[in-house]
């Protein structure tokens, strides 16, 4: 029986466990990747660990989230990263340079490789072959460090696709169609792996789209195959040695087909306040729009901004409609001056803003007051923008452009010609000069630590029983920035546990926090999905910090769940859904937590008598981690 692309990568890397879906599999990292809103803790728990040089073919640390450096925390912070990756042997990349995943696509990723980012979206790195994984900062942290990385070994399911796009369809309306398919939790222990003569007819940044989104699925990671058209953008990038083809054998098995035809495509929206929520972009016809916004680490290429470019050439947004454009490198900067591209976006009456992740994290660039904003982003979760009541759909940067202009949705069969499709020019400008590398006397670098810096707290070992009671009950699909909200107020106190905690669902219930002060221990209700979205995990760090014991949920979201696991908070799952509605906020609740085994139901008892049956999927490893207080305390365990 012939490989998938998966099945081959997996292979490679294995260091423990079967390739049998759901068997917890062990796999040796390549490469690994931190940004500085989820970093300045990722490099706090390696140093922890104190390993002091990482182990990996190549780590870097990205800033491209907290860019403002409003106040001294940030900027403190990121000195923090700069010398903090010069003593332990990895790459940093300062404020303004790119977005992450942007820069490490054009700089770094290898086909075939693995890659793991304290980033939700590192999957980006999909595009070009490279076996790509978000995860939580201490996972991060550990394979810096040499360690496996362990997750359930995902099934694979082959997206054949044929055709090519036409007319105003993007890359982004292929992944906007999965998510209307398949919707947020549709890929949870898979990998989407893309085949089919249609493959050929996207270029790399259209599949580093594609991969990047399929975060919102829920996926473990997204990949293409490496090919010519790989071959071709590696060589124009200087990396041409860094290729290497790899695609499924022609037998290759998967445990699901999913058919495209890239020709039957057309400009699709996801409306508020979910990726899957898609439609057609013609059915929204006389919605007016407040705001536009270009780029995020998903559309902000240099083919995306160069067809926006020519899209806003030579015509102006209407006043009452806001445009910004973020670009995604300085590379792709240089691209568009050299070009005298920036010129037009200017005259159109964009703004532009530098290269950093933006408004997509709400760092700036809030919508007016339930304002109809249409984002080239990945994420249109309730708030996130900054503004409340923000209306947000996201669409491709070639739908945004010409929305843009129009001040309101319009059907794309009155757009006239559609946009060329880009390629790289042949001498693509390098900015490798800008990353900083390690230098060769590490041994002398002093690190420098800002007064916001606060020293990880120790954690206490599960206890045997957890009397507590049920301080928070939320709905379906709380996402990770329904626990902690993004935006530059809370950002900056990322590396601040106890500060950063008293924002813990701030958004959802502004008592939580102070019912959580008060008891001193708690359990957190929740629906399905409970906490899809961003890696950040300070999501499980912060309640972890204001004593939440356990979680019980009706399923989790993959990341956050690792998350969990690693600072030793129980994820349980309700064996019967409709127990939901027996609990209620306020709930006294007895959990035999020492009595908790592998795959199997305990049973909980409630003040009120009745009894409530959950149970787990966790392995014997995870659940002994849980039991030792947190995967830091399990590691140091280990080491003694």
């Amino acid at each position: 029986m012939g490989q998938s692309i998966t099945h081959k990568i997996i292979e490679k890397h294995l260091v423990s466990g079967e390739m049998v879906p759901g068997k917890e599999v062990g796999l040796r990292i390549d490469q690994t990747l931190t940004q500085d809103a989820t970093g300045t803790m990722a490099w706090l728990q390696f140093e922890a660990i104190g390993i002091g040089k990482v182990r990996t073919d190549l780590s870097v640390s990205y800033v491209d989230h907290n860019t403002l450096q409003m106040g001294f925390r940030n900027p403190d912070d990121h000195r923090y990263l700069r010398t903090v990756a010069a003593k332990s042997g990895a790459v940093f990349s300062p404020a303004g340079t790119g977005i992450c995943h942007q820069l490490h696509l054009e700089n770094f990723a290898k086909p075939g490789a693995t890659l793991i980012g304290s980033d939700s979206h590192t999957p980006t790195a999909g595009g070009i072959g490279s076996m790509s994984m978000g995860a939580g900062g201490l996972s991060v942290a550990l394979a810096m460090a040499g360690e496996a990385y362990f997750i359930p070994m995902p099934k694979v399911v082959k997206v054949h696709l044929t055709g090519e796009l036409t007319g105003w369809a993007a890359g982004k309306d292929v992944i906007l169609e999965l998510l209307r398919r398949l919707t947020v939790k549709g890929g949870v222990g898979k990998v989407f792996e893309y085949a089919g003569p249609g493959v050929a007819a996207l270029s790399v940044p259209d599949r580093a789209t594609i991969t990047n989104m399929g975060a919102e699925l829920g996926a473990t990671t997204s990949i293409f195959p490496s090919d010519e058209r790989t071959k071709d953008f590696l060589e124009k990038m200087g990396r041409g040695s860094d290729f290497v083809e790899l695609v499924a054998d022609e037998d290759a098995e998967y445990d699901e087909v999913i058919e495209i035809n890239l020709s039957e495509l057309e400009p699709l929206v996801a409306q508020p306040h979910m990726p899957d929520q898609v439609c057609k972009v013609a059915e929204l016809a006389g919605k007016k729009i407040d705001q536009c916004a270009i780029g995020s680490c998903t559309n902000s290429s240099y083919s995306d901004l160069k067809n926006t470019a020519q899209i806003l050439s030579g015509k102006k947004t209407p006043p009452e409609t806001d445009l910004l454009i973020s670009p995604g490198s300085k590379q792709v900067m240089k691209m568009l001056a050299r070009e005298n591209l920036i010129e037009p976006l200017l005259d159109a009456g964009a703004r532009v803003l530098e290269c950093t992740c933006g408004p997509c994290i709400g760092m700036g660039g809030s919508p007016i007051t339930a304002g109809v904003s249409v984002r080239t982003f990945n994420r249109n979760f309730e708030g996130r923008s900054g503004t409340q009541d923000g209306q947000i759909y996201l669409a491709s940067a070639q739908t945004a452009a010409r929305l843009s202009l129009e001040g309101e949705f319009t059907d794309p069969a009155t757009w006239g010609p559609a946009p060329e499709r880009i390629e790289l020019p042949e001498d693509v400008p390098s900015i490798r000069d800008l990353f900083v590398f390690p230098p060769d006397d590490a041994e002398s670098v002093e690190i420098l630590r800002g007064p916001n810096i606060v020293a990880l707290e120790d954690f206490d070992k599960l206890p045997e029983s957890i009397e507590a009671k049920v301080l928070l009950k939320v709905e379906d699909n709380i996402t990770t920035d329904h626990i902690l909200p993004a935006g530059p107020q809370i950002t900056a106190l990322r590396s601040n546990i106890p500060a950063i905690s008293e924002y813990i669902f701030s958004r959802v219930d502004k008592e939580f926090v102070g019912r959580m002060k008060e008891a001193g221990k708690g359990v957190i209700l929740g629906g399905e999905n409970y906490g899809q979205g961003s890696s950040r995990e300070h999501a499980a760090l912060g309640p972890r910090h204001l004593g939440v014991k356990a979680v019980i949920v009706k399923s989790l979201a993959r990341i956050h769940r690792a998350n969990l696991v690693n600072f030793g908070i129980l994820p349980l799952l309700l064996v019967n859904p409709a127990d939901y509605d027996t609990l209620s906020e306020g709930s006294g609740l007895t959990i035999p937590a020492g009595d908790i085994k592998p795959g199997e139901a305990v049973d909980i008892r409630v003040d009120t008598g009745e009894v409530v049956s959950v149970t787990n999927d966790l392995t014997k490893k995870e659940l002994d981690i849980i039991q030792s207080g947190g995967l830091l305390n399990a590691v140091r365990q280990n080491q003694s």
